[in-house]
């Protein structure tokens, strides 16, 4: 890489570590950065997962009293997560990537519509239960909640454009959290499926690592950013900026 190109990669892992702490688009950014410089898509795709690793570290350090907050979501975010990473990283390079490039715009699609509309569900929810016996707040993840965060990490760990998005849907659908918890426990699944992804990766996969620590230098900075700038979001302007920065990825990835 030239001086400029190292320059483009590490403003990219800036950007990148502030939007993984904020509406979870990083790989919007980063990855065609790193196509863009000349790097293979797969080992672009590999080094991009370790690279953006320190980025869901501080953020989530930044999150910390937030990820206090609700201990028995934050392990088992972690842990479903980290479960899906697995699999998602070992299809990433089993798999042809055309397998989910049909598929995959359209479900970040489908998922910025239920972070949009996730108020008007639950209240509607709430109005159609029976009025003498109000639901208890959701406050642990059920087994559909705990699916749909796996399947969430199986994303993550494969590719990954969005997984931030979709993981906002569906804590924000099955869980009685604020947003601002669930933003938290967004940063932290996307770290959770990053960091199995890239233990794999460092094992079995080719990989750039100038690449990986630009992005590391500028997405450990980015990350910690982020989560200051998530913490004070007001909640409609944080769903407004979630939606937008998820049809934006999709359109980019049609």
């Amino acid at each position: 890489m030239t001086g400029l190109e190292q320059l483009a990669v590490l403003a990219a892992g800036l950007g990148a570590g502030i939007l993984t702490s904020t509406v979870g688009v990083a790989s919007l950014l980063s990855f065609p950065v790193l196509v863009a410089v000349g790097i293979p898509p797969v080992v672009a795709n590999a080094s991009n997962t370790v690279g953006m690793t320190p980025a869901g570290m501080s953020g989530s350090f930044g999150y910390r009293e937030e990820l206090r907050a609700h201990p028995k979501v934050t392990v088992a975010v972690i842990v479903t997560c980290a479960l899906g990473a697995v699999l998602g990283a070992f299809l990433l390079l089993g798999l042809d990537p055309a397998v989910f490039e049909a598929v995959v715009p359209w479900l970040i699609l489908f998922t910025c519509l239920l972070v949009g509309a996730q108020p008007w569900i639950t209240r509607w929810l709430k109005r159609h239960h029976d009025a003498a016996h109000p639901p208890a707040p959701r406050e642990q993840m059920s087994s559909t909640t705990t699916f749909f965060a796996a399947l969430t990490g199986v994303y993550g760990g494969y590719f990954g454009a969005g997984s931030g998005v979709m993981m906002v849907a569906v804590l924000g659908l099955g869980l009685d959290l604020d947003l601002r918890i669930v933003n938290a426990l967004k940063t932290l699944a996307v770290l959770s499926a990053n960091v199995v992804a890239g233990a794999i990766f460092l094992l079995v996969a080719d990989l750039d690592w100038p690449a990986i620590v630009l992005l590391a230098l500028g997405s450990v900075v980015g990350g910690y950013v982020g989560a200051r700038i998530g913490r004070k979001l007001p909640p409609t302007l944080f769903r407004v900026l979630i939606v937008i920065a998820g049809v934006v990825a999709a359109v980019a990835m049609l």
